[in-house]
């Protein structure tokens, strides 16, 4: 049985993906901190239920803890790693960036140098369609130019890669970097739009609605998502021989067995239409409060996922109106409204 480390595991996708890795028949040690950033009782109820599997076991504590990493590689040598520990939220890092720079950067830097002594068959990072930052070519395709990164959220993501890259070179690690686009689904935090949307609603409550409604975002159904990141982990990025060229179309580096992978819907939806699709699995429509655009935000997100059917035969497929509406089942359930 081979094992597999989640960090980030109690988190939103963690949860989908360790539930996944389990019933692969993985063994899963899942590392998270269990901050307060949101209500810890929902991390909690996660965490419980992955407990019920008897190959899980939980570590609750921060990956940038000295040597916190180091030991555990020591000790359990996982044959997978899938980095997914991070301090989400565009907004929240204009608040409190050195939460960022703690978690995202100092926290990565240690799981990178315990690979290093201890290497795993792959690395799977996560980093993110912010990444792509101002740049305006549509759909995001991995080859692009990544340069300008327009919140400190994203510009910590990309310095990750830029991380992740060095460590692969120097040392022949084996790591893909996926970029995912907006997630969504059950389980999801309190602070993503489609939870704060529903609710709101729910509870008779405007909603505000950014850059006046006009926002397109490639939103991605979670177990869609981990599916991606699934079969990612067999396919492993190896290092060019001297004088091979990479594939077109191919984000694979030159000079290391590293590579980056967009894992989107391949669809551009506009904001207003996702409310719509809340708004029909509630039943109830919303009073919008339409609102300028926020610091750091972009104004459409899209993804090529060329790259990803290429090495795995895969392409998310769930619809927005199907993805919300198991979305609003499991949040009328949960919540009991």
């Amino acid at each position: 049985m081979k094992t597999v480390l989640v960090t980030g595991s109690s988190g939103f996708i963690g949860y989908f993906l360790c539930t996944r890795l389990l019933k692969d028949g993985f063994r899963v040690i899942g590392l998270d901190a269990m901050t307060d950033y949101y209500d810890v009782r929902l991390k909690e109820r996660r965490q419980q239920m992955l407990l019920q599997h008897e190959h899980f076991q939980a570590i609750n504590d921060r990956i940038e803890a000295s040597d916190l990493l180091m030991t555990l590689f020591r000790t359990e040598k996982p044959d997978f790693v899938i980095h997914l520990a991070a301090q989400a939220g565009v907004r929240y890092s204009i608040e409190n960036p050195r939460s960022y720079l703690e978690s995202n950067i100092g926290g990565t830097f240690e799981l990178l140098e315990a690979a290093r002594a201890f290497p795993p068959e792959h690395m799977l990072l996560a980093s993110t369609s912010s990444a792509y930052g101002a740049n305006e070519n549509m759909p995001y395709t991995e080859t692009d130019k990544a340069d300008h990164q327009v919140s400190f959220y994203a510009a910590t993501k990309k310095a990750t890669e830029s991380m992740a890259h060095s460590y692969a070179h120097l040392y022949d690690l084996p790591i893909t970097m996926f970029r995912f686009f907006t997630v969504y689904g059950p389980w999801a935090r309190p602070d993503m739009a489609h939870h704060k949307f529903a609710k709101a609603i729910l509870e008779g409550r405007p909603i505000d609605v950014y850059n006046f409604g006009d926002m397109k975002r490639d939103f991605t159904y979670v177990e869609d998502l981990v599916e991606g990141i699934r079969l990612l982990m067999d396919a492993v990025p190896v290092r060019p021989a001297d004088g091979e060229e990479v594939p077109e179309g191919d984000s694979l580096s030159p000079v290391a067995p590293w590579r980056v992978v967009n894992i989107g819907n391949s669809t551009s939806v506009q904001l207003t239409e996702f409310i719509d699709a809340i708004e029909a699995a509630i039943g109830k429509k919303a009073e919008r409060n339409l609102m300028p655009m926020q610091p750091g935000d972009v104004v459409a997100t899209w993804a090529n996922a060329d790259l990803l059917r290429k090495l795995t035969g895969y392409t998310p497929r769930t619809s927005v109106r199907d993805g919300i509406a198991k979305f609003v089942a499991w949040y009328r359930d949960y919540y009991q409204v």
